[in-house]
């Protein structure tokens, strides 16, 4: 008797394309207690700058969350990179995996909240 062969793992990606566009996290952002800092690309093609992060900002301060830092990233797309169109298939044409704008604004922030 042989090792058995492994499965290739199903997943039904019309099931998660349903959640990801129905699913609301506005009362999960309500429920935040802790510092959050929120990103956002203007150069997204994925996700609407303005949209996300006007309801993020409005679900935590619903839920009474005043410690929230939001920043909009001009020049930036989906994947945090330094971008000239925001377009997908920009993407592998960039050598940086992560703008060292996006990495120092990450490191400045935690350190503003651990002190």
């Amino acid at each position: 008797m042989g090792k058995p062969k492994s499965q290739p793992i199903r997943i039904n990606l019309k099931c998660k394309a349903t959640f990801i566009l129905t699913f609301d996290p506005r009362p999960a952002f309500e429920k935040i207690r802790i510092p959050v800092l929120a990103l956002n690309r203007e150069l997204d093609v994925q996700v609407d700058v303005e949209q996300n992060l006007n309801a993020i900002a409005a679900a935590l301060d619903k839920g009474g969350n005043q410690d929230v830092t939001v920043h909009r990233l001009p020049k930036h797309n989906h994947l945090f990179q330094r971008a000239l169109t925001g377009l997908m298939n920009e993407y592998g044409a960039i050598e940086e995996t992560i703008s060292p704008e996006v990495l120092d604004l990450i490191r400045d922030w935690i350190v503003s909240v651990t002190r």
